[in-house]
């Protein structure tokens, strides 16, 4: 009886894709990280306020696949830098509506510039079509609709 082939780390793909993010996010990251203060959650909170308006924490948790603990503390930490600002619901009290302040939307334009950039440079090394099939192949690993790829 053959055996299988022992198992390679290196080609394991939640190994190759989280590598993959941390090493292209890594530019990008000293930049929101030397500018604003911000961690990795902050910047995401802060994007989806920014892209999709106000939202509760649930719904950033929801949308963007992050724990809400880390989301809370994301949203103190931007909420003491006076980036965004919460509001109660008047039909639900448990529930606030988060908002970006007009310092968090000066941050949002900012890092949005910044990150078109970035990710112009990333795809300089692949044609359109390239780019094209690693978008898809990663949409349908991350189980995204791709009309909802903009998260």
């Amino acid at each position: 009886m053959s055996q299988a082939p022992p198992f390679q780390l290196q080609d394991f793909l939640p190994y190759l894709l989280n590598q993959a993010a941390e090493t292209s996010g890594q530019e990008f990251q000293s930049y929101y990280k030397a500018r604003y203060g911000m961690l990795r959650t902050e910047w995401r909170v802060l994007f989806h306020l920014g892209r999709y308006g106000d939202m509760t924490a649930t719904d950033i948790c929801s949308r963007a696949k992050v724990h809400k603990t880390k989301v809370s503390r994301a949203v103190s930490a931007l909420e003491a830098r006076r980036f965004l600002k919460r509001e109660t619901r008047s039909n639900d009290r448990r529930h606030e509506a988060l908002s970006l302040t007009p310092a968090g939307e000066a941050a949002f334009a900012d890092l949005t510039t910044e990150a078109q950039r970035y990710n112009a440079t990333l795809l300089s090394d692949f044609s359109d079509e390239e780019f094209a099939v690693v978008r898809r192949f990663l949409l349908h690993v991350a189980r995204l609709d791709c009309k909802d790829s903009q998260t």
